[in-house]
């Protein structure tokens, strides 16, 4: 779940392009800064093993200051949910369903995560499960015929830290630690519903480091290909970049494989940040159903989708303004958390009954 989560949306972009052909070193900055997040994130989960995010501010903050808190980071998944919505919906028109209306794809796509949500978080990760072998595969191979294809041209990323580290720094400081690696945060939604609790923080780290590592590789395979002008001002880099392919007279015009691999992996993602949503509402008002949240949240994500006029304000939005926002609930609440929860002794409520 946590690769396909991490995989997401993310290979749409050109991350770290104004460090050009060091946005790989970017990344790779940005990828050891969200390990060290990842392991505060599990190091505060192992303190409380049966909470969620909300449970684990109410023991932190307290009932008043925890509660505010929770509904901002529940206001937080349902806008990352509602920014994938969207990039579905840009996605489908620009590449597959030409002349079908985005609110039509946008719509369709909310109500299988509806479905899933519905079903439960068990069903979902039987999803993942099944897709994981099948991504793996497909990139993979694209992988594969983009090196046979003679399209990678290593000189692309020479010079190496041409201008020093500052704009490596700048490119992965915050927007690369806030999209995607802190949106890990998520996961403290999951990691309390997992039965054999030692394995938290292996199966974590394990499978971040496989994920961080496949993005930098995917990374270095844009800006080799296209190199840092195209890259930047791609619309979808790594679908120019398999469109160039051609093998043989027999593989070639693979990018509706490249649209149909951005849709699984936004769909993981955007069905993650909206169960994410709906169990944070319903943990803190458990007056109503989760149901009745599922509407609720489902109906306002796909409204507020419509509110960015175009795609141009809605990548600009996302990547310079927002990504912005985000170390707020990705780093400075999670790390108040940790020094909490280091000098102050933190008992659950179920570890005070059990006593």
């Amino acid at each position: 779940m946590i690769i396909l989560f991490e995989i997401g949306s993310t290979p749409l972009f050109a991350l770290g392009s104004s460090a050009k052909q060091d946005s790989w070193i970017a990344m790779l900055a940005a990828a050891l800064f969200g390990f060290l997040l990842l392991l505060m994130f599990v190091t505060i989960q192992r303190r409380a093993p049966d909470q969620d995010i909300i449970g684990l501010l109410r023991l932190c903050f307290g009932k008043m200051a925890g509660t505010i808190i929770g509904i901002s980071f529940a206001i937080y998944f349902a806008y990352e949910s509602m920014r994938n919505v969207r990039d579905f919906g840009e996605i489908s028109n620009l590449t597959l369903l030409n002349t079908t209306p985005k609110y039509i794809t946008m719509m369709i796509i909310l109500l299988l995560a509806s479905y899933a949500i519905l079903m439960g978080v068990d069903t979902l990760f039987r999803v993942t499960e099944a897709l994981l072998p099948l991504l793996a595969i497909s990139y993979g191979l694209l992988i594969f015929l983009i090196s046979i294809a003679h399209l990678i041209h290593l000189d692309h990323l020479l010079p190496v830290l041409e201008n020093g580290f500052k704009p490596v720094l700048h490119a992965a400081f915050p927007d690369m630690v806030s999209f995607p690696f802190g949106q890990t945060i998520i996961f403290f939604m999951v990691w309390h519903m997992l039965p054999e609790q030692g394995k938290v923080k292996k199966l974590s780290l394990t499978a971040y480091t496989i994920v961080s590592l496949f993005l930098i590789l995917m990374n270095v395979i844009n800006i080799t290909v296209l190199g840092t002008t195209l890259a930047a001002n791609s619309t979808l880099p790594f679908l120019q970049t398999v469109q160039l392919i051609e093998v043989g007279d027999i593989f070639e015009r693979l990018d509706v494989l490249v649209t149909l691999l951005l849709f699984l992996g936004l769909f993981v993602k955007m069905t993650t940040f909206f169960w994410g949503a709906v169990y944070a509402f319903a943990h803190i008002f458990p007056s109503l159903r989760k149901a009745t949240w599922l509407v609720i949240v489902g109906s306002l994500i796909f409204i507020s989708s419509f509110f960015e006029p175009n795609y141009t304000i809605h990548v600009w939005l996302g990547l310079r303004i927002s990504v912005k926002l985000y170390p707020l609930f990705q780093v400075v609440i999670p790390t108040l958390m940790f020094i909490v929860m280091l000098f102050r002794k933190i008992q659950t409520p179920q570890a005070t009954s059990d006593a």
